[in-house]
């Protein structure tokens, strides 16, 4: 590690701590030669391939999983932090499953369920670009599917009405 002050490459690590949260650790460091301190932060590196529908491979890419998440919460009450969070538990998920490839239907399996969790509007959302619903009666279904004490009200309701 280069020293960010006088770029002597040799430092000594004073405090290290786990953040469990983002897979990563926080290290103090000093440098030997001027002996300033400064702060690195670690990160894990998730290297793995995402095989789409079409069978071609592409790498994961945080930046893309992060682009649905915000755009299937968007205007919802999940904040960018749960956002932030939800990404790094999938990471930690497909860390876990020391794989070097998933499909992008287990990936996206994988965001739906983290989603239904968290917001039901936003798990729609996602539900509609990640399935690509064709007719109505897709997304109905969906929808029923994720809120099924609603739609047993509603049914209910019908019944009654007739």
């Amino acid at each position: 590690m280069h020293c960010p002050y006088c770029g002597f490459d040799d430092t000594k690590v004073i405090d290290s701590r786990s953040m469990p949260d983002t897979n990563s650790i926080k290290r103090r460091r000093e440098c030997l030669k001027c002996e300033q301190r400064f702060t690195t932060f670690e990160a894990l590196d998730l290297t793995l391939q995402v095989q789409k529908r079409d069978g071609t491979y592409e790498d994961f890419q945080e930046e893309k999983l992060h682009r649905g998440l915000n755009a299937a919460c968007c205007h919802t009450k999940v904040s960018h932090d749960q956002i932030r969070t939800l990404i790094d538990k999938i990471k930690a998920d497909l860390l876990l499953k020391q794989a070097r490839s998933i499909s992008s239907h287990e990936l996206g399996e994988m965001v739906m369920n983290y989603l239904h969790e968290l917001d039901v509007i936003a798990y729609i959302r996602f539900a509609c670009v990640y399935r690509r619903f064709k007719e109505l009666e897709e997304l109905v279904e969906a929808i029923e599917l994720a809120v099924p004490e609603k739609s047993n009200i509603k049914k209910e309701e019908n019944e009654l009405c007739h």
